[in-house]
C-alpha cells in the first residue's frame, strides 16, 4: 500500500498570496539530526536515509512556521533508535508540499511494545509525530502515531500508518490519528494498528473520507473529557475491517462538561467487528454501564448512501448507552448483520425512522425509540 505519496495543505487565499522572497530560494539536505537544526531559509529540503541515535530528539521541521511554500522530499528511510521524549518529530508550516516517495519514518516500535501501551511498562514517546501539516508513511510507532493540531484549514491525503508488526509483538495504544482540530480533512489514508484508526477528541468541521482502517478499534469520536467539544464531523466512504469496534462515540462517564453534536455517517463499509459494530456511549471507559449526564450527544445520523455493518458472532451490532442524549437521529441508512442485536438506551434522543437489521435467513424491522432489540 506504500507508494509515491504527495500531501498538500489547503490554506486561505490570503496566505497563498504571500510570495517567495529571494532569501528563501535555498536547497537543503537533511542527513543527520545536526543538519536539521535550522531549515528556516530553505525552500527545497531533501531528507536522506539516516538513523536518529539513542536518546535523540528529532524536531527537524520546527522552524517552518516562518516559511511559506517549501517543498520537502524524502529520499530514504529515517530510523529512530530509542528515546523517552514526548514525541520524535514536530512538523509545522504554511503551504508546504511533502512527498514521501514511498519512504518511511521507522519508529522502532518493537523496542517499546510490551502490551501495555501508554498505561505502564516501558516509557514510550507519544505521539510519535506531532504534525501541523502532513507526512507520508509511519512504520512501527511506539504508541500513538500522529497528533493533528492545526490552527487553520488542513488536508491530510494518502498517509499510511503501518503498525501490523504490533499484532504479535505487544503493540498497544497505537492510535493512527489523534485529532484536536477544526477545518480538517483526512482522506485516502491507511491505518493498520491496535487502537483507534482515528480519535477525534475536540474540534469542528472535520471530514474523514475514503480511508482504510484495519485491526484496531475503528473510527472514534472521543474519548470526550471535561471541557471538550466536537461538532460537525462527517465519515464518508470509509472501510473498516477486522477491528474491535466499527465506529463509536465515547464520552467519559466522569466528564463534567462537553458535547458531541452533528455527526454524519454516509456510505461506510464495516466488517469483522469483534465487539461492537456501532457504539454510542457516555459510560467510558466502560462500553455500556452507568452513563454520565453532564455532557450531551445530539444529532447523530446515518444518511445519504447506506452504511453497512457486519459483526462477528459474539459481537453486538448496535449499542446506545446515553445519560444525556437528545434530538431526532435519522438512522435510515444503517444496515447491520451478524452477531447479537445490542441494547438501545437513547435517553431523550429519538432514533428513527426505522432501523433495518438484517440477520441470516430473516429480516427484522425494529423501532429503536429506546429499549432493546
Amino acid at each position: 500500500m506504500l507508494g509515491i505519496l504527495t500531501i498538500l495543505v489547503i490554506f486561505s487565499v490570503s496566505i497563498l498570496a504571500v510570495p517567495f522572497t529571494e532569501s528563501t530560494q535555498l536547497a537543503c539536505t537533511v542527513n543527520s539530526v545536526a543538519s536539521a537544526s535550522d531549515l528556516s531559509n530553505c525552500s527545497y529540503v531533501v531528507i536522506e536515509s539516516f538513523t536518529v541515535p539513542d536518546g535523540g530528539r528529532y524536531r527537524h521541521l520546527e522552524s517552518f512556521p516562518t516559511l511559506y511554500g517549501a517543498f520537502v522530499t524524502m529520499a530514504g528511510e529515517v530510523t529512530f533508535a530509542n528515546t523517552t521524549c514526548e514525541f520524535l518529530l514536530l512538523a509545522e508550516g504554511t503551504g508546504i508540499t511533502f512527498d514521501g516517495a514511498g519512504n518511511t519514518f521507522n519508529g522502532n516500535g518493537a523496542y517499546y511494545w510490551d502490551g501495555l501501551g501508554t498505561n505502564g511498562g516501558k516509557p514510550k514517546p507519544h505521539p510519535f509525530m506531532r504534525f501541523v501539516f502532513k507526512t507520508s508513511a509511519i512504520l512501527n510507532s511506539p504508541a500513538q502515531a500522529i497528533s493533528v493540531e492545526p490552527a487553520g484549514p488542513l488536508t491530510i491525503n494518502h498517509v499510511t500508518v503501518n503498525n501490523t508488526a504490533g499484532n504479535t509483538e505487544g503493540g498497544h495504544n497505537t492510535d493512527g490519528f489523534d485529532v484536536s482540530a477544526s477545518d480538517l480533512t483526512i482522506m485516502n489514508s491507511v491505518v493498520e494498528n491496535q487502537d483507534d484508526c482515528v480519535a477525534i477528541n475536540a474540534g469542528s468541521n472535520i471530514l474523514f473520507e475514503g480511508n482504510y482502517c484495519s485491526g484496531g478499534h475503528g473510527m472514534s469520536i472521543g474519548s470526550i473529557s471535561s471541557g471538550k467539544y466536537v461538532s460537525g464531523v462527517t465519515f464518508i466512504g470509509n472501510t473498516v475491517v477486522n477491528s474491535m469496534y466499527g465506529t463509536r462515540i465515547k464520552v467519559d462517564s466522569a466528564a463534567t462538561s462537553g458535547a458531541v453534536s452533528n455527526v454524519t455517517y454516509t456510505g461506510n463499509n464495516i466488517s469483522g467487528c469483534t465487539k461492537y459494530g456501532v457504539l454510542v456511549s457516555q459510560s467510558y471507559p466502560e462500553d455500556a454501564s452507568t452513563p454520565g449526564n453532564d455532557t450531551t450527544i445530539s444529532n447523530v445520523n446515518f444518511i445519504g448512501s447506506p452504511t453497512t455493518v457486519e459483526v462477528d458472532s459474539n459481537a453486538e451490532r448496535v449499542t446506545v448507552d446515553c445519560g444525556n442524549c437528545y434530538g431526532t437521529w435519522d438512522w435510515s441508512e444503517l444496515t447491520t448483520t451478524g452477531g447479537e442485536a445490542g441494547t438501545i438506551d437513547a435517553d431523550k434522543a429519538t432514533v428513527r425512522p426505522i432501523m433495518i437489521v438484517e440477520c441470516p435467513l430473516t429480516t427484522l424491522i425494529v423501532q429503536i425509540n429506546g429499549g432493546s432489540f
